[in-house]
């Protein structure tokens, strides 16, 4: 029996449109007249009529866009200030994430790192599943970076970002790169976004095209933005942008599962 049937028939189950209530998708009233319209999926299939159960394992959405069910999950936007180290521990004594970290009962991770001297989005969770599929390269989530770099870059010189520079440790290129205005004297700002998860791969490739960088801000990390948030704030994400994350990230579940011999180890 599939999960989505045990589910159905489970008296143990919640109904489904008050646990889409508690998940702050809308009143429950909403929620039933959003199931009726047949806007709400179970584990991928349809929900036609009123009565669903779920169970906290099932894969719920709406409109396509996934809904985290268990409130117990936390997901937070950090604005990773330069100086601190992306780790929850440095045996070096530098500052860590753990000025963060600590504000919360629960015990969050980082989702992937930030070098010591860049700055910008970092995410902070306790869903470890999510966090795999986020920072593992071979999910091609897209991470869009803020580069000033010594010299004038040309059109040219982008290309090469885009078309591919060869490493030490092998060839690499951008997904896309462009130049952000007119260069200020010596210096120039270039926006460089890729899904490679490599050290310190952004400075390495600006380096390699002779532009070593002077300043690095990451400004995207998939469907999020830092937008105006302050250096060294947090704040919660947005369920939209948690649905967003869930969306891929079980879009890419699936891919990954279905993709034969694939490794997925970090």
């Amino acid at each position: 029996m599939n999960n989505a049937d045990f589910s159905h028939n489970n008296p143990e189950g919640e109904r489904l449109q008050k646990v889409m209530a508690a998940a702050g998708v809308a009143s429950r009233r909403v929620c039933e007249d959003l199931i009726a319209a047949g806007r709400v999926a179970v584990n991928g299939v349809r929900v036609e009529g009123a009565g669903r159960r779920v169970l906290p394992t099932d894969e719920v959405s709406v409109d396509g866009k996934a809904i985290q069910l268990d409130t117990t999950k936390i997901y937070i936007m950090l604005n990773k200030p330069t100086g601190v180290v992306s780790s929850l521990r440095d045996d070096r004594g530098r500052a860590d994430l753990r000025r963060y970290t600590n504000e919360f009962d629960e015990r969050l991770f980082n989702v992937g790192r930030l070098d010591v001297d860049t700055s910008g989005l970092l995410l902070l969770t306790n869903d470890g599943e999510l966090a795999h599929i986020l920072a593992h390269p071979s999910f091609g989530v897209l991470k869009t970076y803020i580069a000033k770099v010594e010299g004038v870059v040309t059109q040219h010189t982008v290309n090469k970002l885009v078309g591919g520079i060869e490493l030490e440790d092998g060839l690499i290129e951008a997904d896309k790169a462009r130049i952000i205005g007119a260069p200020s004297g010596n210096e120039t700002v270039v926006e460089v976004t890729l899904h490679s998860g490599r050290n310190r791969i952004v400075r390495r490739m600006l380096e390699a095209i002779g532009h070593p960088v002077i300043d690095l801000v990451r400004r995207q990390f998939g469907p999020l933005h830092l937008g105006s948030l302050a250096p060294d704030a947090m704040r919660d994400l947005t369920k939209e942008e948690v649905g967003e994350l869930l969306t891929i990230a079980r879009a890419s579940s699936v891919t990954a599962k279905t993709a034969a011999g694939e490794d997925t180890d970090d």
